[in-house]
């Protein structure tokens, strides 16, 4: 499901929601051990896990480079929120009755041509992470990605309309 989009000030809110049947337990595991979050996300890797703590996102082309983005707010199985950009990125866990949900909420600051990539991203790791979830591996898919790309490019330009 796409993510729904709203105009905040001059950037954007993209919310991700992912119903999951696995314990809260379960995917804040595969959200926070690096183990499992380089699965589904390999950019990432949780160095300090606390509020005021960082989280390195690395770039992965064979530079070696990375950067550390600040965590903003941490709540032990619940809420994970930090730095993304001049932006933020919140994981919201709660349990449900089969399970439970999963939101990802993403601020983004100026909209520009990158903007539909990153929700494209992030809407392909987060179905990567259902199925690592599900016990299913799988490269990034590229093919995926591409079709996601187009969606939010689209869905991003009906904003300014």
């Amino acid at each position: 499901m796409q993510a729904v989009i709203e105009k905040e000030g001059k950037g954007i809110i993209a919310r991700f929601d992912r119903q999951l049947h696995h314990s809260v337990e379960k995917v804040w595991g595969a959200l926070t051990e690096n183990d499992k979050l380089e699965k589904w996300m390999s950019n990432l890797e949780i160095k300090d896990l606390r509020k005021d703590g960082n989280i390195k996102f690395n770039f992965n082309d064979g530079s070696g480079e990375s950067f550390d983005m600040k965590i903003r707010d941490f709540r032990e199985s619940a809420v994970l929120d930090f730095e993304w950009g001049d932006g933020w990125v919140r994981f919201e866990i709660s349990t449900e009755k089969d399970g439970c949900s999963l939101v990802l909420k993403e601020s983004i600051t100026p909209v520009n041509d990158h903007t539909s990539k990153d929700l494209a991203g992030w809407h392909v790791c987060l179905d990567m992470l259902s199925d690592l979830l599900d016990g299913q591996y799988q490269d990034f898919p590229m093919d995926e990605w591409e079709k996601w790309h187009k969606e939010y490019t689209a869905a991003v330009k009906r904003l300014d309309g």
